[in-house]
C-alpha cells in the first residue's frame, strides 16, 4: 500500500528542491542562504546542487514545474516573494498534480489496483473518504518521524507508553482514529515505534481526543507524555493552555468538565488515581504539530 503523499515525498520533493536549489545558486545565493530559504540543511543543499539526489525524469520533463521553479527562484532571489508565498504556490501546484496530473499517474502506476477500483469516488478526489484517510495516516507517519528525530523524547514516554493519534476530519469513533499499534515505547533510551500507524488501534489516547472534540475542542490529533509539574509548566511557558481533569471519572465527562470554561485548551492532564498513572495529553490541529510541541518540554 502506497499513498500519494509518499509519492510527493519520494518523487516530487527531491526533484523540486534540487531544481530550486540549483536555480537559486545560479542567481548568486550561497548554500547557507539557499538552506535558510528552503528550510533544509547546507549539506542537503550541497547534495542537491551536486546531483547526488535522484530525480524523477517525468517531473524533470514537466514544463509547468520548470516554470514554477524559475518563477519562485527569481522571486526569492530578488526578495519580491516571501518563503510563505513560495510555499503556497508550490502547495497549489502539488495539489494540481495530485488531481489528475503527473503525481496522480505516478501513484496509479505504483498502485495499479486503483485502476480496478469501482467505488463511487475517485481516489484522487480531495474530498473522498479514501483521500481523507490517506492524509490522516500520512500526517501520523510524519509526526512519528518528528518524534524519532527529537532528542530526548524517550524521557517523556510514560510507563504505559505513548501514542500519537489523529482522527478523520469527521471522525466520531475509535475506528476513525489513526495511531500506532502497541504504542511508542522507551527501549534503552530510544523511542521505539513497533509498527506503521493504522486506524482503530488506539483506545485510550483516541478516547481523549474524541472526548475533547465532543466537548467543543477543535483538535484532531493527540499525544500523551509523562506527567510532571515541570512538564506542564514548560508547556504553559511555551504558550499552551493547560487544564486538569479527574483520572477517576470516565474519560468523556472528565474531559468535558475540564474543557467547560475553555474548549480550546491544548493541554489536558491528570495527576493519577487508584492504579492510574498520571499523564499529560497534547491536543492539536494535526499529528505533526502535536509531535513538534513535545520539543517545548525538552
Amino acid at each position: 500500500m502506497r499513498f500519494i503523499e509518499e509519492v510527493v515525498v519520494d518523487e516530487f520533493l527531491p526533484t523540486y528542491r534540487s531544481l530550486l536549489a540549483e536555480a537559486l545558486r545560479e542567481r548568486g545565493l550561497t548554500q547557507s542562504a539557499v538552506a535558510e530559504l528552503l528550510g533544509i540543511s547546507q549539506s542537503a543543499v550541497s547534495k542537491y546542487v551536486h546531483g547526488e539526489v535522484e530525480r524523477n525524469e517525468r517531473l524533470l520533463d514537466h514544463r509547468g514545474l520548470a516554470e514554477l521553479v524559475e518563477r519562485i527562484a527569481e522571486g526569492l532571489a530578488s526578495g519580491e516573494m516571501s518563503s510563505v508565498q513560495a510555499l503556497v504556490e508550490t502547495e497549489v501546484f502539488v495539489r494540481e498534480l495530485e488531481q489528475g496530473g503527473v503525481l496522480a499517474r505516478l501513484h496509479e502506476e505504483a498502485v495499479p489496483e486503483l485502476a480496478d477500483y469501482d467505488g463511487e469516488f475517485a481516489v484522487h478526489d480531495p474530498d473522498s473518504q479514501l483521500r481523507a484517510a490517506e492524509r490522516t495516516l500520512s500526517a501520523v507517519r510524519r509526526g512519528l518521524r518528528v518524534l524519532e528525530n527529537t532528542s530526548g523524547f524517550a524521557t517523556l514516554i510514560p510507563a504505559v507508553g505513548s501514542n500519537l493519534v489523529q482522527t478523520l476530519p469527521d471522525g466520531d469513533g475509535i475506528d476513525d482514529v489513526a495511531a500506532v499499534p502497541g504504542r511508542i515505547l522507551d527501549v534503552k533510551g530510544r523511542a521505539t515505534i513497533p509498527a506503521e500507524p493504522e486506524f482503530g488501534v488506539s483506545e485510550h489516547v483516541a478516547s481523549v481526543v474524541l472526548a475533547a472534540r465532543a466537548a467543543g475542542s477543535p483538535a484532531v490529533a493527540g499525544l500523551n507524555v509523562r506527567y510532571d509539574e515541570s512538564v506542564v509548566e514548560s508547556l504553559v511557558g511555551a504558550g499552551h493552555t493547560a487544564v486538569e481533569f479527574d483520572a477517576e471519572v470516565a474519560v468523556e465527562p472528565a474531559i468535558a468538565d475540564a474543557l467547560a470554561d475553555d474548549p480550546e485548551a491544548d493541554v489536558v492532564y491528570q495527576t493519577g488515581g487508584m492504579g492510574v498513572e498520571p499523564v499529560v495529553y497534547l491536543l492539536g490541529p494535526d499529528a505533526v504539530t502535536v509531535a513538534e510541541w513535545a520539543r517545548d518540554v525538552l
